[in-house]
């Protein structure tokens, strides 16, 4: 990639933001975060900045400090909304941004996941995408009592016991993955006729059994649901590792990724393309975005003192997957160029507080790529997926 492309930012949203303490600081009532307008409000500021698309997280037990088990703090933010269902309700109150719910495989049926993400397609006018999660914890499988899920933690990570459990369930999300892709195919783009003087609304030859046979799951089809605008909305996946970067090179279309520095991105970088190749990917190649949690001001000075003050507030300094930076808008441009000469595509951008660090991403860090000529300074009328240099996938199905 050249220097000189324009960048693809993108902003994840959780909450208060991705520091814990953030909501003690938020101007903003704490009550709003359960509040569809908390939501319009923050999407809409992110499309004021022609940000590329928003995602939005979940899980399926209460937020946790421990990455492996539940705690029982009470002084963070907990519970969160649908994430497909939020995307669904700021979809009519957006025209642009993309719209990029978190959702897992681990215990949710694939046809119910695409169903409700080709809905959300449709209703966004081709600006849907998705984030696959798996879930690990024995907390979310005994939320639905089906399986059994035996506890891991950090230290057990690299154990054989540990990496054969991930090999599993991250095997099982790929199956998950390719059925959802298959029911969208399951209705060619011309399926639906709609000729009242005939009376015919539907051509039925064009609806497609998908008849996946695979070890997780058996599936029949054809969806209910037409095919996508998109063809298939974006599909993307958070990875840090061997396991979870094959996960994504057989299945997504864009992968979240780690670094703490340009030459750790290098390194990812190259680490993605080798699972891209063992995995035998054909077609687009992975769009790699860097995760960057950062803390905004006019100062560097002024970012790490306002960080110093959240951690105070939460009796821990912030840890993190991905790094995480305290610097002005100029000084984030500087180390996002670092990344892209490292082979990175793409950033999304986690504010440590929604409010301040938003804000800043808009009006700080937007006109400085802009004045660069490293920015859009308007939307196109286009999808998410040709936003993002993506073409309509073929259908599978289609004579």
């Amino acid at each position: 990639m050249s220097s000189l492309d324009p960048y693809s930012v993108a902003v994840a949203l959780d909450g208060a933001g991705w520091h814990p303490a953030a909501w003690r600081f938020n101007t903003v009532p704490a009550r709003s975060y359960f509040t569809a307008g908390h939501w319009v409000d923050q999407v809409r500021q992110a499309e004021r900045g022609l940000l590329d698309f928003v995602t939005f997280e979940d899980s399926l037990t209460l937020q946790s400090s421990n990455l492996f088990t539940a705690d029982s703090r009470t002084d963070q933010v907990r519970g969160r909304f649908d994430a497909v269902l939020l995307a669904a309700r700021v979809a009519p109150a957006t025209r642009h941004i993309g719209l990029v719910p978190t959702a897992g495989v681990t215990h949710s049926e694939p046809f119910h996941l695409s169903t409700g993400l080709a809905t959300l397609d449709h209703i966004s006018g081709g600006r849907a995408g998705w984030k696959v999660r798996v879930s690990a914890t024995p907390a979310e499988a005994e939320n639905f009592g089906r399986r059994t899920v035996p506890q891991i933690d950090e230290r057990s990570l690299q154990s054989g016991a540990a990496q054969e459990l991930l090999a599993e369930l991250f095997g099982e999300a790929a199956d998950a993955v390719e059925v959802v892709r298959r029911l969208w195919d399951s209705w060619e783009d011309d399926a639906v006729i709609r000729d009242r003087s005939t009376g015919r609304y539907l051509d039925r030859g064009k609806l497609h059994p998908v008849d996946f046979q695979g070890s997780h799951f058996s599936v029949v089809g054809p969806s209910i649901t037409p095919r996508p605008p998109q063809g298939q909305p974006l599909v993307t996946a958070l990875a840090h590792s061997t396991i979870p970067y094959e996960l994504a090179a057989k299945g997504a279309d864009l992968v979240y990724v780690t670094p703490r520095d340009a030459d750790d991105a290098r390194a990812v970088v190259g680490a993605v393309r080798q699972a891209e190749d063992r995995v035998g990917r054909t077609g687009a190649r992975l769009r790699i975005f860097a995760d960057l949690v950062v803390f905004l001001e006019d100062t560097p000075e002024r970012a790490r003192s306002r960080k110093a003050r959240f951690d105070g507030a939460d009796g821990a300094e912030l840890v993190s997957d991905a790094a995480v930076l305290t610097d002005s808008p100029t000084g984030l441009v500087r180390t996002l160029a670092g990344f892209r000469e490292a082979g990175i595509d793409g950033f999304r951008l986690r504010p440590g507080a929604s409010e301040a660090d938003l804000r800043a991403i808009v009006t700080g860090l937007v006109p400085e790529l802009q004045s660069r000529g490293l920015f859009r300074r308007s939307y196109d009328t286009g999808t998410l997926r040709s936003r993002l240099g993506l073409s309509v996938p073929a259908n599978r199905y289609a004579a």
